[in-house]
């Protein structure tokens, strides 16, 4: 005891013993590690990109690089194959958002019943979520394949579906739903298994019948996990490239190019780097737009 007093008086006065990191530097020096990543992979490109987009940048080692302000953003405007496939994306974003959500609606409630096997069903379901993109297009190429595939085998049709100029569109749609499913049902599934059974008793002993419980109970419980998955899906989904690229490579004649396809061939087919740039930039502030009028309105019904 005598020794630990000596010490302390020994001490400076005015000065604490230190403790290593201190303050918001201590902080910062402990989240480098994972913001240095998020600033050179992420950000840096982001902003890279949106510079781009006010320039003439294209491919080529002796090719010289200019500012030409909104130049791009006019021919954004009137370039008909931008929106083109600006309506396929749309089309294709909201299909696969709305018809994933009811699909994995149904099949979060399904696996949240007592079934037997339900564990067996659980892991099943995130098959499609296990399969990278690439892979799974390539075994839908097979499915749709107008001579040997299985849905004409099936069917007893030899319809070409990925070739098709009315069939295409909607044969990617389906295979986007069957790819987003398992993400969307997780989540919905967790947000059932949050929903107090008590609210569910309550109601059962007023002589609500399932119908009821499930739109006065379930779905109220379960609308900021709505809320937020759809969102989420909508964004990942207007993104899409790999899958529908391995599909169709956005043919026949366009109806199936996404705008992100569309960007990917100005910039690597014909070398318009600043062109593509603007593409992306376009792309990225109307679904910001789409996205904040939705949850815009969500707010409000929910207020």
């Amino acid at each position: 005891m005598s020794a630990t007093r000596s010490l302390a008086a020994a001490r400076p006065a005015g000065r604490r013993p230190s403790r290593g990191f201190s303050g918001g530097g201590g902080t910062l020096a402990l989240l480098l590690p994972a913001l240095v990543p998020v600033l050179v992979l992420s950000v840096g490109p982001l902003v890279y990109g949106i510079l781009l987009a006010f320039t003439d940048a294209r491919s080529g080692r002796n090719s010289v690089t200019s500012f030409t302000g909104l130049a791009n953003v006019a021919d954004l405007l009137g370039d008909s194959d931008f929106w083109g496939s600006f309506r396929v994306g749309l089309v294709w974003g909201v299909s696969v958002t709305v018809l994933q959500f009811l699909a994995s609606l149904g099949l979060a409630l399904l696996l949240d019943q007592n079934l037997r096997f339900r564990g067996l069903a659980r892991v099943l379901a995130l098959v499609p979520w296990a399969m990278p993109p690439v892979v799974t297009g390539l075994m839908w190429r097979l499915v749709y394949h107008p001579d040997a595939g299985l849905l004409n085998a099936l069917l007893g049709t030899d319809v070409d579906w990925l070739n098709d100029f009315s069939l295409a569109l909607p044969a990617v749609i389906v295979v986007g739903v069957w790819t987003g499913m398992p993400q969307t049902t997780v989540v919905l599934l967790a947000g059932l298994q949050g929903v107090p059974k008590e609210l569910h008793e309550a109601v059962s002993v007023d002589g609500a019948g399932t119908w009821r419980r499930f739109w006065n109970v379930t779905l109220p419980q379960l609308r900021p996990v709505i809320v937020a998955i759809t969102s989420l899906d909508f964004v990942w989904n207007i993104n899409q490239f790999s899958l529908v690229y391995v599909l169709t490579q956005g043919g026949p004649g366009g109806r199936t190019r996404l705008p992100m396809l569309f960007a990917y061939e100005e910039a690597f087919r014909y070398g318009f780097f600043g062109y593509a740039a603007t593409l992306g930039v376009a792309v990225t502030l109307v679904v910001l737009a789409v996205l904040g009028l939705y949850l815009w309105r969500q707010a409000r019904e929910a207020a």
